[in-house]
């Protein structure tokens, strides 16, 4: 039985807790079919979108798998760390507390604007809200017409607002993609090193993966030629993981492929507002009014991870094709959200915002740069700094690195380990007068790590 309580926690937080306890302590078994979103909501007496935000979040965080056309299942990959004794657990659950966590996408808890937007919200509140109504599958027309505007002239996004989707964050956007897609190819060509969400999303709807290699400027062109599959995966103005830019010569021949072949391309352009040594780069969505890329944004990097808004911007010639998919009034985001962020859009507090916690992580971005290079000297190089909320480090390979891991954890340090000896070095996440500590606690296990 789940049980929930009036609080300002939201029911599908709620209900994602007490889903992932019970996997977590056991009463869900790795492998176990979990009931139906229908069967759920009716029983709780819950909206559909409630248990399917909740069922998302488990999904994104690996806690369940979706098989197509079966339902949701416990996931298998868990059993061997969520058999182990409950005090073993404990030691290595992602919900322990460290000292310093220098995870690579967050923001600390004083960059959000809670004093404007709680002056917003409450403006929102006053007004005539319809709460018995359902919203636009795509969302309030009005939030979406604002955000055209301010993509526009942020992004060089290209697009009217019967083209832009709201979702529910990442998974839920790629989800949208995913089964709008699968008549028109049962393929997905992604970046060699991706964001596992979306790997994920796409496997679990049966698309076939295949890479592309990685060079000094996006992905190697040649592979275009070689693939078959006719929808690609981008993260071109900030390559997660490397950080590299695709530059305008080959943005432009990534283009005249998919014209000439009539493929799409996922344009996932996930933290480009943080730009800190130039303009954030234009997306490659506005390049030439073209009509073969899904562009992906969200407010996650930038704002609130929290409020859990992304949105989609279909090409024209899908339009017709995600509203006969998509038939149903339903909307991932509730309309007091919408409302909010439509009028924190219209009367400019967002960009004000931006402007400021853009500043902001500068200045996190410089200390943390200045402090890895004092402490570690020649013990690490820096491979991708400037944009974003991280650094990328390379450690020299006469460090540990499986003893740094030990040892770090041992300190209530977390470190994010890429691939091979690269490090993301997160800092977003924390106060300024925090940076030059945590480096210097993390430099001081490095060293001790040395072969």
């Amino acid at each position: 039985m789940y049980k929930f309580i009036k609080s300002d926690i939201p029911l599908y937080i709620q209900l994602y807790e007490q889903i992932k306890e019970r996997i977590k302590d056991g009463t869900r078994k790795a492998g176990e079919k979990l009931p139906s979103i229908r069967t759920l909501a009716n029983e709780y007496n819950l909206s559909k979108n409630t248990v399917q935000n909740a069922y998302n979040q488990l999904y994104a965080e690996g806690y369940i798998d979706s098989i197509a056309q079966k339902g949701y299942y416990v996931s298998e990959d868990l059993y061997q760390d969520l058999t182990k004794p409950i005090d073993e657990q404990n030691k290595n659950t992602s919900t322990k507390k460290y000292k310093y966590d220098f995870y690579p996408a967050k923001l600390s808890s004083d960059t959000f604007p809670i004093k404007a937007w709680n002056k917003v919200y409450n403006k929102v509140l006053k007004e005539d809200i319809d709460f018995g109504s359902y919203v636009n599958t795509q969302g309030l027309e009005s939030l979406r017409i604002e955000l055209k505007k301010y993509l526009r002239s942020s992004r060089g996004v290209n697009c009217s607002e019967d083209q832009i989707v709201l979702c529910s964050g990442f998974s839920d956007a790629m989800f949208i993609v995913s089964l709008l897609l699968k008549d028109f190819t049962s393929s997905i060509a992604i970046e060699g090193d991706i964001y596992r969400v979306a790997k994920k999303v796409f496997t679990q709807m049966s698309y076939d993966i295949k890479y592309l290699s990685m060079t000094k400027q996006g992905i190697d062109l040649n592979d275009l030629e070689k693939i078959k599959s006719k929808l690609i995966y981008l993260t071109p103005a900030h390559q997660y993981i490397t950080g590299v830019t695709i530059p305008i010569a080959n943005r432009i021949k990534i283009l005249q492929w998919a014209q000439k072949t009539n493929s799409y391309i996922i344009e996932d352009d996930y933290d480009s507002e943080l730009s800190y040594y130039n303009k954030p780069i234009p997306a490659l969505q506005g390049i030439n009014n073209n009509d073969r890329v899904i562009y992906f944004g969200t407010v996650s990097k930038s704002f609130s991870p929290a409020l859990r808004v992304g949105y989609l911007i279909l090409p024209k010639s899908l339009i017709s094709k995600y509203k006969e998919c998509f038939d149903y009034p339903f909307s991932g985001i509730s309309i007091d959200i919408q409302k909010t962020l439509e009028l924190f859009l219209k009367e400019e507090y967002f960009i004000k915002h931006i402007r400021k916690v853009r500043t902001l992580n500068r200045k996190k971005h410089n200390l943390m740069k200045e402090s890895l290079k004092k402490e570690l000297k020649d013990e690490m190089e820096i491979i991708r700094e400037g944009s974003g909320l991280n650094i990328l480090i390379k450690l020299n390979s006469n460090i540990n690195k499986e003893l740094l891991l030990k040892e770090t954890q041992k300190v209530n340090i977390k470190i994010y380990n890429r691939k091979d000896d690269l490090y993301a070095m997160g800092f977003g996440g924390f106060k300024e007068d925090e940076i030059i500590q945590a480096i210097k606690e993390f430099a001081k296990v490095c060293k001790e790590c040395k072969n």
